[in-house]
């Protein structure tokens, strides 16, 4: 019987899974895994951890809803903890496994474990098969080579939306051939060195993991309240859950695709009328796209202080006392300070707020941008690496601005954003 082991990662629904259906299509049946890898509950270099504790719960809650998901299709989760690359070897030797079907990577770390796990694979006489399954526009479909990518964004907008065209989505398989697999046990948070946290109830919303909470979200953002209608007016809004979509946590995990929320955008637009906020939410799925195909051109130059840029302008500088003030929302700002708080505890804060507080962070502070992006990384539910790192380049002034330094008037913002101080008040006030 040919069996194949599906590698899930970021990618955690049965919606638009190409994955998931191609496997299905050349097994007889299948293994859906999930490995908790060690290594990214380790901490960095920069002496941060990997992955927080709010992320992690988001994580956890997406791999349990995910597990029922595939339980209704016939199927379920195995769950593996330790190094990939070990784990699923042993999975690959107990089912006889002649293949494994995954998502494929385009940053450098995650690369560089699919090398090594392709690698175990291979000793096994077991092939490793890889999907682009997290852009909304299919790499194969792209108007340019990888190396000829535009490196400014509007140009390569404007070129991908005359000359590409956005893939339909895969429906949900209606049954899932596997053999009996035992009721999944999760990890606990302290079984992956954490402690719990629970999201401050000043917090914009309850973020929960999974597909199911990523579908209701976007029903009620777009149906329930047509909020989408509105959104380009209101996307730079910092109280509450609806001035924005919060689609980036489900997102950054898979829990949904940019292809399937495109599709709901065309059925609201067909129900509601087009306009210039339904355009935008789709124009900021782009940009996800844009530092997604950014990483696979330019590999890990993202990661080098001096970024995809050859002169450097920013300072190496570490100063222990600025970088606490800076986590802890104890700086000489009180608008940054109200963000920094924000995040330290929810895991969250605004497109608004993360522009500002980089952009204090490299040139009011003038430290290692890298610190700042590595702290994000750690406490982000919604991080995902290209974004993260990509923005933060380009606030730095070494990724794709092209207009070199992006410096923002942190008072004027202020007063624009917050002209009446009500996120100040709510996240400076003492609890």
């Amino acid at each position: 019987m040919k069996t194949s082991i599906i590698w899930f990662k970021t990618d955690l629904r049965v919606e638009d899974n190409e994955t998931l259906l191609k496997a299905i299509a050349q097994s007889e049946q299948i293994i859906p895994v999930y490995c908790f890898d060690d290594s990214h509950f380790e901490t960095t270099a920069y002496g941060f951890k990997k992955t927080g504790s709010f992320r992690a719960q988001f994580l956890l809650d997406s791999v349990e809803d995910f597990d029922k998901n595939l339980r209704k299709l016939g199927s379920g989760l195995v769950i593996l903890k330790g190094k990939p690359e070990v784990e699923l070897a042993k999975i690959v030797q107990e089912y006889k496994a002649q293949k494994v079907f995954a998502k494929r990577e385009v940053a450098f770390e995650e690369k560089q474990t699919e090398k090594v796990v392709q690698a175990e694979l291979f000793k096994l006489r077991c092939e490793l098969e890889t999907f682009s399954t997290s852009t909304l526009y299919h790499a194969e479909d792209l108007p340019f080579s990888v190396k000829d990518i535009p490196d400014v964004f509007t140009n390569f907008r404007k070129k991908i939306e005359k000359e590409s065209k956005i893939r339909s989505v895969f429906r949900k398989p209606e049954q899932i051939n596997s053999p009996e697999i035992p009721q999944m046990k999760l990890p606990t948070l302290e079984d992956l060195g954490l402690e719990f946290s629970k999201i401050d109830s000043r917090a914009v919303m309850q973020f929960k993991g999974g597909e199911t909470e990523a579908l209701k979200r976007l029903n009620h953002y777009f149906f329930e309240t047509k909020s989408l209608s509105t959104y380009k007016e209101t996307r730079n809004g910092m109280i509450g859950a609806d001035y924005s979509s919060k689609f980036s946590a489900w997102l950054a995990l898979g829990c949904v695709s940019p292809r399937f929320i495109y599709a709901e955008v065309k059925k609201y637009e067909k129900r509601y009328g087009a306009n210039d906020s339904t355009y935008w939410l789709i124009f900021e799925l782009l940009w996800r796209d844009f530092f997604r195909f950014m990483f696979k051109k330019h590999q890990t130059k993202f990661f080098l202080y001096s970024g995809i840029k050859s002169e450097t302008i920013n300072s190496k500088s570490l100063r222990e006392k600025l970088l606490w003030q800076w986590v802890n929302g104890v700086t000489n700002s009180d608008f940054i300070n109200a963000n920094m708080r924000e995040l330290k505890q929810t895991g969250f804060m605004s497109n608004r707020g993360r522009q500002n507080v980089a952009s204090y962070f490299c040139n009011e502070l003038n430290m290692d941008w890298r610190l700042g992006a590595a702290y994000f990384e750690e406490t982000l539910i919604d991080y995902d690496v290209c974004s993260n790192w990509g923005n933060w380049a380009y606030l730095a002034g070494v990724g794709n601005d092209p207009r070199g330094h992006r410096y923002f008037n942190i008072e004027k913002q202020a007063n624009d954003y917050d002209k009446n101080r009500a996120f100040r008040d709510l996240w400076l006030q003492k609890k």
